[in-house]
């Protein structure tokens, strides 16, 4: 120990020796390692925001390609709609007739079918029932000028469109509905036609009879011309029904509500008044007259003589 020993007592040193290094060192790691911590920590976050960003994205770019692809059919179905109304061309097939088969189906209107085993043709067309049907609205209109009728709400033309367009769709549609009942083989535009051809009758009775003033002569043609277009459509809708009950009550129907059309025509808009006064009276007979009669004048002593006469005796 004296001689220079180089032999260093562990046991004598100090356990401080060196531990402020130590400690520094290991505040250090410990510092690194939190940073190292907290960088981890940070790029999760940022790696989860950048995951919520993404997805928000996405889903914001899925709604709005599903709102384009609605607008986009709803525009779609739109055009079409407006198209499909706006455009003209699909009443052409309905008015594409040439003058030649118009006149043939008016021929053909007041001649009754006699085979009724298998369904009878009907033109499925509208220019020949409009045409009547305006043709019908100005007889109605010169019959309602003939006989000064009055009209106390509209207007001549209003009636007489009213009352013609009125019978034509409320009458085809009722006898449609009712053929849709019997089970008829019928469409709507088939009824349109051939009740609008039906018209025909009509048109020649009352143009016939408002410019001549006879009833008998309106009978003639109201049975005759009236009961042939009546017989045509009765034979038409006999050969497109199946059953007897229900031919009876379509064809029944329909007849009924076609012939009472025309009777009311001719008596709703005629000098009616007129000519059963005439009927009446006679063509030599005066008209009636009020005649006044002569009351004796009374005197008021004699009434109040016997006044009191009655008082007395009460």
């Amino acid at each position: 120990q004296g001689g220079g020993s180089a032999v260093i007592d562990m046991e004598n040193m100090d356990d401080t020796s060196g531990s402020s290094f130590e400690d520094m060192g290991e505040m250090h790691q410990r510092m690194k390692e939190e940073e190292e911590e907290e960088e981890g920590e940070a790029g999760a976050a940022d790696d989860e925001d950048g995951e919520f960003l993404g997805m928000k994205g996405l889903r914001g770019q899925l709604g709005r390609q599903v709102a384009d692809q609605v607008w986009q059919a709803g525009k779609r179905q739109a055009s079409k709609a407006f198209s499909l109304y706006a455009n003209i061309d699909i009443l052409r097939p309905y008015f594409d007739v040439e003058p030649a088969q118009v006149r043939a189906r008016l021929l053909e209107s007041m001649i009754p079918v006699k085979m009724v085993n298998f369904p009878q043709k009907i033109a499925g067309e509208l220019y020949g029932p409009l045409m009547l049907v305006f043709t019908l609205v100005a007889i109605l209109l010169h019959g309602m000028k003939t006989s000064d009728t009055i009209i106390r709400e509209g207007t001549l033309m209003g009636t007489a469109i009213g009352t013609c367009f009125g019978y034509w769709l409320g009458v085809s549609s009722f006898i449609y509905f009712l053929a849709y009942l019997c089970n008829a083989q019928i469409t709507m535009v088939q009824m349109l036609s051939l009740l609008g051809y039906g018209l025909f009758g009509h048109c020649i009775t009352l143009f016939v009879t408002y410019n001549i003033h006879f009833h008998s002569l309106f009978y003639i043609f109201w049975l005759v011309v009236g009961g042939l277009s009546t017989l045509r459509m009765v034979a038409v809708l006999v050969s497109r029904t199946v059953g007897h009950t229900q031919r009876l009550i379509l064809c029944g129907t329909l007849a009924a509500l076609h012939m009472l059309f025309l009777l009311y025509l001719h008596f709703a808009y005629h000098k009616v008044v007129e000519g059963i006064l005439d009927t009446l009276e006679g063509p030599n007979m005066p008209p009636f007259q009020r005649v006044a009669r002569d009351i004796p004048v009374v005197s008021n002593a004699l009434l109040n003589t016997t006044a009191k006469a009655a008082a007395l005796t009460l």
